[in-house]
C-alpha cells in the first residue's frame, strides 16, 4: 500500500544498513597507517579551533603583555642612544595630514547635463567638478524625459545637491541650482561662458583645496538674492574634512551683482601681499525664476528684468529689418523726386545787383597763319633713316 500523494514509503531498514556499511569501511580505512591521512586530519583540527574562537565556544588564552625596556633591565647608556635615534627618525619623517577631524558635513554635488550641449558648455562642466572635490559626474539626460527624474537620480547617487546644465536650440543654456528633493531650486540663463583652457591666465591653486566665498552686500538687502546666497553657499562650498579635500585655503569664488545679474569669478590668493589674481572660469547667471520644490512647484520669484533669448533675437531682427525699410523708403523718395518735372523759377532782377562784370579785352583779329609745330620725335626718325642708308652704301662700297 502507497500513502497518499503517490510517495513511496521509507525503508528504515535498508537505510540503517547502509550507514552501518558506511561506518564499518570508514573504520578499516582509519586502521590503517597513512601518514599524509594524519597530517590532514590534523590541520583539519586546527581549522575547527580557530573557528571555535570566532564563535566563541572555547576560551581564548589572552595575550602575553609585552615586556617593556625597564623590565629588561637595559642599561641607562643604552637607553639615551636609542633616544636620539628615535629623535633623528621622528627628524626625518614626513608628517601626517594637518587635520585629523571628522567629516560631518556630508554635502554632494551631483553635476550633469542634458544632450545637446557644445564643447564650451562641457569643458565648463569639466571645470566646476575639477574646481569642487565634492562633486560627482553622470551620463547625460535625455531631453524628452522629465526634470523630476534628476531628484531619483540624485537619490541614486547618495547626493542632496545638483547643478544641471540644460541646452536648447544648441545655442542658449540654462543653469539648474537645486536642493533635491525638497527644495528649493533656481533657474538661470548662463551667459559669457569662458573656460579655464579658453582663458589661460596666470593664476593658479591646489586640486582638491578649500575655497573662500566672497559675495555682494546686495545679497543681504534683497530676500531673494538672501536666499541664493544660502543655496550658492550650500552648493560650491567644499566640506571640512572632506575626504577628496586638501586642508588649505589658497582662493576665492566671488559672487558679484550688476545689471540684475550674477558674475561668478575664480581668484587665487597669493601669500606674499594677500593680492588676487584670476584663474577662471567665469560665467554670468541671469536669474529666471525660483521655485519652492526641486525642479519645480510654487513659483516664489520671478525676474521682471528678464529676457528671453528668442525675444532678444527677435528685438535685433526687427532692428535691422527697421534699418532696411528706412533705407528702401530713402530710395523710392529720391526716384519719386526725379520723375517730378522741374519747376523754373523766374529771373530775380535783385540777383545781380552786388555781381561786379569783368573787363572787357580787345578783340585781336589774327591774319597770318600760324607756324604747324615741329615734331621731334619724327624729325630724329628721319635723320636716323638717312644716316643709317649711307652706312649701308659706304659698306657695298667697300665690298667691291
Amino acid at each position: 500500500m502507497r500513502p497518499e500523494g503517490g510517495t513511496q514509503p521509507l525503508d528504515v531498514g535498508r537505510l540503517t544498513q547502509s550507514l552501518a556499511c558506511a561506518t564499518i569501511e570508514t573504520g578499516r580505512r582509519s586502521e590503517r597507517p597513512n601518514r599524509k591521512r594524519g597530517l590532514q586530519l590534523a590541520w583539519r583540527g586546527k581549522m575547527a579551533a580557530t573557528k571555535r574562537k570566532r564563535r566563541g565556544d572555547l576560551e581564548v588564552l589572552a595575550k602575553k603583555p609585552k615586556r617593556s625596556r625597564k623590565d629588561t633591565g637595559q642599561p641607562p647608556k643604552q637607553a639615551a642612544v636609542t633616544k636620539e635615534v628615535e629623535e633623528e627618525e621622528d627628524r626625518d619623517r614626513i608628517p601626517g595630514p594637518v587635520c585629523k577631524g571628522k567629516w560631518k558635513n556630508k554635502e554632494r554635488i551631483l553635476i550633469f547635463s542634458s544632450r545637446g550641449i557644445n564643447f564650451r558648455t562641457r569643458h565648463l562642466m569639466q571645470d566646476l567638478r575639477m574646481l569642487m572635490p565634492h562633486s560627482k559626474a553622470d551620463t547625460k539626460m535625455d531631453r524628452k524625459d522629465k526634470l523630476f527624474v534628476i531628484n531619483e537620480v540624485c537619490e541614486m547617487k547618495n547626493c542632496n545637491k545638483c547643478i544641471y546644465f540644460e541646452a536648447k536650440k544648441k545655442q542658449d543654456l540654462y543653469m539648474w541650482l537645486s536642493n533635491s528633493p525638497h527644495g528649493p531650486s533656481a533657474k538661470f540663463l548662463v551667459q559669457n561662458i569662458h573656460t579655464l583652457a579658453e582663458l589661460k591666465m596666470t593664476g593658479n591653486c591646489l586640486k582638491g583645496s578649500r575655497p573662500l566665498l566672497s559675495f555682494d552686500p546686495v545679497f543681504d538687502e534683497l530676500p531673494h538674492y538672501a536666499l541664493l546666497k544660502e543655496l550658492l553657499i550650500q552648493i560650491f562650498s567644499t566640506p571640512r574634512y572632506h575626504p577628496k579635500s586638501q586642508p588649505f585655503v589658497d582662493h576665492v569664488f566671488t559672487f558679484t551683482i550688476l545689471d540684475n545679474r550674477i558674475w561668478f569669478r575664480n581668484f587665487q590668493i597669493i601669500e606674499e601681499d594677500a593680492a588676487l589674481v584670476e584663474i577662471g572660469p567665469r560665467f554670468v547667471l541671469n536669474l529666471i525664476k525660483i521655485f519652492q520644490g526641486s525642479f519645480g512647484g510654487p513659483t516664489l520669484y520671478e525676474n521682471p528684468h528678464y529676457q528671453s533669448p528668442n525675444m532678444h533675437r527677435r528685438v535685433i531682427r526687427s532692428i535691422t529689418a527697421a534699418k532696411y525699410r528706412e533705407k528702401q523708403q530713402v530710395k523710392d523718395v529720391q526716384k519719386l523726386r526725379k520723375k517730378e518735372p522741374k519747376t523754373i523759377l523766374p529771373h530775380d532782377p535783385t540777383a545781380d545787383v552786388f555781381v561786379i562784370p569783368a573787363e572787357e579785352k580787345p578783340v585781336e583779329i589774327q591774319w597770318v597763319k600760324p607756324e604747324p609745330k615741329v615734331d621731334l620725335t619724327s624729325r630724329k626718325r628721319r635723320i636716323y633713316k638717312r644716316h643709317r642708308k649711307l652706312q649701308q652704301k659706304n659698306n657695298r662700297g667697300s665690298a667691291k
